[in-house]
């Protein structure tokens, strides 16, 4: 059966979703699960002594021949070194988005008409040009780059969102990023104005502030014994204050529980407890995000909606914050983490067949700046001309095939790191 591929490679995790054609449309996508016991993979590459990479945590590494945080890197003039071998940005980002259109045509049992690759909403034509040319070099050709608050605002009218202006809130791992959309003729988003972003803020920080509480009760017993004998690791503690972070956007009180040489100790953690541990970390975004709107021209109260993404706007102090902030409704799906890649999967059935130009109303907002078609066919590059006030041509109907990736010089494994 047809389908079209969207994916989502951030910071921490990477997500992606098919919609298959059916009764000659294409139907609400569908989340890929790409691990066993998640529908995320860890945006973790390892390289393995046999000079392939593996998608996911190791279970075991020195260190040298892991990498994350990635995608932040792209555009940087030094590159990543992994086990010794210098290896850039935007060449570890196309290995793992090679990876998932392996993996899900492998599932579908064939490839995919189209593929849409989600992207920070900052990125210039540079680092566009960048990661094509690293996509091309692996045969990854009918791949399109969107900007992540598009995705997130196609996926979120997709689920009955009818505003025609909004700004997007999306909040990762490590990242956080402000941005505003409008629908253009198309009935498709567009970026405009100035994004805005924090590129080290992030549910990360979250983690580190609740591990922080729990070093400060444990004092002694803990200070200075991480990693140790019978004590936990830093990672380990970080990784037990996220499983308590998630509980508490669920449940108003958990224990971050910790096996000490001494044995199992306990950390009650309330809900309030930590909301006002991050409070001022979420507040600084919130404020960040009402920033990009008047460097629009635009006041909160003119939005139609704020749309959010990301994993860690689970946390209910953040849709506080935001609803104080704003007037307007705040939209929250499900699963949050999942909705720039069902957003991409929506664009890339919009890549095949094109939505017919509809009236839409005029954007409420005075100066605006930027924006291009929701779905290109291709990003723009350094070598492309625009005019303005002149629309990019729409993107074709027919599309070139994608082949799957040829052995690059770094030979990507086809099961993630733990799998042997």
């Amino acid at each position: 059966m047809p389908y079209v591929l969207g994916m989502d490679i951030g910071s921490t995790s990477t997500a992606a979703a098919v919609a298959r054609w059916r009764g000659g449309t294409w139907a609400r996508p569908e989340v890929v699960p790409l691990d066993a016991d998640s529908a995320v993979v860890p945006s973790v590459l390892h390289l393995s002594p046999d000079g392939s990479l593996r998608v996911g945590e190791p279970g075991a590494d020195d260190g040298s021949r892991t990498t994350r945080d990635f995608v932040g890197r792209l555009g940087d003039d030094v590159p990543l070194v992994l086990g010794g071998e210098a290896c850039p940005p935007q060449t570890l980002i196309a290995e793992l988005a090679a990876w998932v259109v392996e993996r899900v045509s492998a599932r579908e049992g064939g490839l995919a008409e189209a593929v849409v690759l989600s992207h920070p909403a900052g990125w210039g034509p540079h680092r566009r040009e960048l990661l094509h040319r690293a996509l091309w070099d692996l045969d990854l050709r009918n791949v399109t780059l969107l900007p992540r608050p598009v995705a997130v605002a196609e996926s979120h009218a997709a689920r009955g969102f009818p505003g025609t202006t909004a700004a997007v809130y999306a909040l990762g791992g490590t990242t956080f990023e402000a941005a505003l959309v409008r629908r253009d003729p198309r009935g498709t988003y567009e970026t405009f104005g100035l994004p805005q972003g924090l590129p080290a803020v992030g549910g990360g920080d979250f983690d580190e502030a609740l591990a922080e509480h729990v070093r400060t009760v444990l004092g002694r017993e803990l200070a200075g014994a991480e990693g140790r004998d019978g004590h936990p690791t830093p990672r380990e503690l970080l990784a037990e204050c996220d499983r308590a972070k998630r509980e508490l956007t669920v449940g108003t009180e958990t224990d971050v529980v910790l096996a000490l040489s001494t044995g199992a100790v306990r950390v009650p953690v309330t809900r309030a407890r930590f909301e006002d541990l991050i409070r001022p970390t979420v507040q600084a975004t919130v404020d960040l995000l009402v920033r990009a709107v008047h460097s629009a021209g635009l006041t909160p109260a003119q939005l139609d909606g704020v749309l959010l993404a990301g994993g860690s706007t689970r946390i209910p102090v953040v849709r506080e914050l935001l609803a104080a902030a704003f007037p307007v409704p705040v939209e929250v799906e499900p699963d949050p983490q999942l909705t720039a890649a069902t957003g991409a999967a929506l664009a890339a059935g919009q890549v095949v067949s094109p939505r017919p130009r509809r009236p839409v109303p005029p954007p409420r907002s005075a100066p605006v700046s930027g924006g291009g078609p929701a779905v290109p066919a291709r990003q723009p590059t350094a070598h492309d001309q625009a005019l303005p006030g002149v629309p990019p041509p729409r993107p074709p109907v027919r599309i070139a095939p994608l082949h799957l990736p040829k052995a690059s010089r770094l030979a990507l494994a086809r099961g993630r790191g733990r799998d042997g």
